[in-house]
């Protein structure tokens, strides 16, 4: 990844997402290290203290594409709630990975499996659990 936003989680979602990570098989899916890294080199806060902007488990979030500026309204959840639905993503695809941590009007780029590199770009946050006072969810 070329460009590194900052980045914030709370310590909720961090010890969340490190115990999916230990859970997984060493191979179960492609981005693994790539998200174990940006866990890592997050700026890690109380739920209390994430500011309303950035993007946390369960938010939903509007998002852009780069360059196409294709947009797409999702929300970011972990494997066990996806349920199918078409307007969630999982923490374990691409732009799910690519998409934590980050606030309204951030960039990163994200490569893919297989190769080739993502850009996205953080329209709105439409909804956050810790902005609307849920903080244990």
């Amino acid at each position: 990844m070329s460009t590194q936003p900052n980045i914030i989680l709370s310590s909720q979602d961090l010890d969340r997402l490190e115990t999916l990570l230990a859970a997984l098989p060493m191979n179960a899916f492609p981005g693994k290290a790539a998200l174990q890294a940006e866990l890592d080199r997050a700026e890690v806060v109380e739920p209390q203290q994430i500011p309303p902007t950035v993007v946390t488990m369960n938010s939903t979030v509007r998002f852009a594409i780069e360059p196409s500026e294709d947009e797409f309204c999702l929300t970011l959840v972990y494997p066990k709630d996806i349920d199918g639905a078409a307007d969630r993503i999982s923490i374990l695809a691409p732009i799910g990975s690519a998409l934590l941590g980050l606030a309204t009007g951030d960039h990163i780029e994200w490569t893919k499996p297989g190769g080739g590199v993502l850009k996205v770009r953080i329209v709105e946050i439409v909804y956050q659990p810790e902005r609307a006072g849920e903080f244990h969810r």
